[in-house]
Order: C-alpha cells, then sequence, then structure tokens
C-alpha cells in the first residue's frame, strides 16, 4: 500500500486539522513531539505520510503530486490559482477577505475613482476590483502590517483578511466592502483522487459526517 500524504499549512490551522482528523481515526504521534526535528512524520500502519509547509506552498505541492492531500485557507488556494481539486470546506479558521481603509475611501470606491490598493493578496484584489467592480486600480504588494498602508498615505484602500476587525479599528480603519468569505479547506490531486479514488473518498465521507455532528 502507497503512502497517502497529507501537506498541512504550519501552526494554528494543522493543529486544528490533526484534531479533526485523530475523530475520524487518521493519527499520527510522531506529530506531537513538539522536540522533533523531523520534516516527515509517518504512520506506518495506516499508511499516512504528513508533512507541515508554508500556507502557500500547500496547493504547490498538492498540484504537482509532492502531496495527495493539503489543508490550507481559502485565500491561500485563490492566490495561488493552482490546478487542484478543492473537495470540501472544513469550517475551520473562518474569517472574510474585505476591502478596509478610513470611512473617507468609501466615496472613492463608489465612484471607481483610480484608487492605490496595498494587500498581500494581489491576485485576490486584482480579481475583485478588475473582474468584479470594473474598477481600475493600483495593486501594490506588501508583506508586513497592511493597516500601514492607508495610514501613512501609500494607499487609500487595502484589501485584507479581517477576523474580529479589532485592529482597524484600533488604526481608524473600517471594512468598506466585503470580498469572500474564508476558511480552511481541504484540497486533492487531481491524479490522486483517480488512483486512490476509495480512500480519498472514504476520508472525504467521514469527515463530513464528523462536521454535521458537530
Amino acid at each position: 500500500m502507497r503512502y497517502l500524504t497529507f501537506a498541512l499549512a504550519k501552526g494554528r490551522l494543522a493543529n486544528k486539522s490533526l484534531e479533526l482528523f485523530e475523530k475520524i481515526g487518521i493519527t499520527c504521534e510522531e506529530m506531537k513531539d513538539k522536540s522533533s526535528r523531523k520534516l516527515i512524520f509517518t504512520n506506518e500502519e495506516l499508511g499516512y505520510r504528513f508533512f507541515l509547509s508554508k500556507a502557500n506552498d500547500v496547493p504547490t505541492y498538492v498540484e504537482y503530486g509532492a502531496a495527495d492531500i493539503g489543508i490550507v485557507g481559502k485565500d491561500t488556494i485563490l492566490e495561488e490559482g493552482r490546478k487542484l481539486y478543492e473537495v470540501m470546506d472544513l469550517g475551520i479558521g473562518r474569517c472574510t477577505m474585505c476591502v478596509c481603509g478610513p470611512q473617507s475611501a468609501e466615496e472613492l470606491l463608489k465612484h471607481h475613482e483610480m484608487i492605490r490598493v496595498a494587500t498581500k493578496y494581489p491576485n485576490i484584489a486584482k480579481d475583485y476590483f478588475y473582474n468584479k467592480k470594473h474598477q481600475t486600480v493600483e495593486i501594490i504588494k506588501l508583506n508586513g502590517s497592511i493597516e500601514l498602508a492607508p495610514i501613512v498615505g501609500l494607499s487609500e484602500v487595502i484589501v485584507d483578511i479581517v477576523e474580529t476587525g479589532s485592529t482597524l479599528r484600533e488604526n481608524g480603519l473600517t471594512v468598506l466592502e466585503e470580498v469572500c468569505p474564508l476558511s480552511a479547506r481541504m484540497v486533492v490531486n487531481q491524479v490522486s483522487l483517480k488512483r486512490e479514488n476509495e480512500r480519498i473518498t472514504r476520508i472525504i465521507q467521514d469527515l463530513k459526517l464528523l462536521l454535521q455532528e458537530q
């Protein structure tokens, strides 16, 4: 039996995913050892293999078949635009991708004015402004605290993930438009779904049942 390989986005998402997997009998004791320097963890008995990676890399590992299954946020799936199957919403880490800025920027959005948009997610921002709003904007990619951009005058608005909105409020910013809802999704390699259909389908069905019961 070949291994089924899971790529998990590091951090809170990986921990929550493993909790879900445990409830349907997919376990990996090796991963509980926080001092371990291992990169790949296996459950020989069940034929499962796990590794942790940066969220942005999970869709790449899955598209190229280095992982059969990936668990990653919808924001990363949209931003990376890889060829894979998104098979289910795990309902973990629910939040929203939004256009935010000072209240004064609301008029600029309404009148489709040429504005600058700072974001960590240039592809999502481009798709939203160009294809959904048909508004021409200049997109500036940033890697750090996006909230800073409108405060120091780099951009009029930002496109970012909003969970509670408290950081925005503390900095005099507000949600101006909602782009799309986000949460953790399970993605599957296109070839793996054919080759390992039975095993992967069973995992999906078990998870769906579990989520219905919760």
